[in-house]
């Protein structure tokens, strides 16, 4: 009880607005020959981390060639903001028959 007031009383003395929900994850690993999450949601102007946690070397590819992490080794990450809305597809170049897909809503 005695922390539960203690947090009451502490959030009376921040500002408006500065206390935030966390935001949702923005990051896509490779491991076990996939994407993990498959498909992520994200809004126009966020960052997407891709990490290889797999021991095999993979990349993360937009299916139109717009982006292209190149290789990436055993934990190796890399980062790509995505500006607009829309439905994206990426896979690997080295497994094929590795998918994952981006949703990035407007940031309205």
């Amino acid at each position: 009880m005695k922390a539960l007031l203690a947090a009451v009383a502490l959030a009376a003395f921040l500002p408006a607005g500065a206390v935030r929900a966390a935001a949702p994850p923005t990051t896509v690993h490779i491991r076990n020959d996939a994407f993990f999450p498959a498909s992520l949601t994200v809004k126009a102007g966020e960052t997407v981390t891709f990490i290889n946690d797999d021991d095999d070397a993979h990349t993360a590819t937009a299916d139109d060639n717009s982006w292209d992490s190149e290789g990436l080794t055993q934990g190796q990450s890399w980062s790509h903001r995505f500006a607009k809305a829309g439905k994206v597809t990426y896979h690997c170049t080295v497994h094929p028959f590795m998918h994952g897909a981006l949703v990035v809503k407007s940031a309205r």
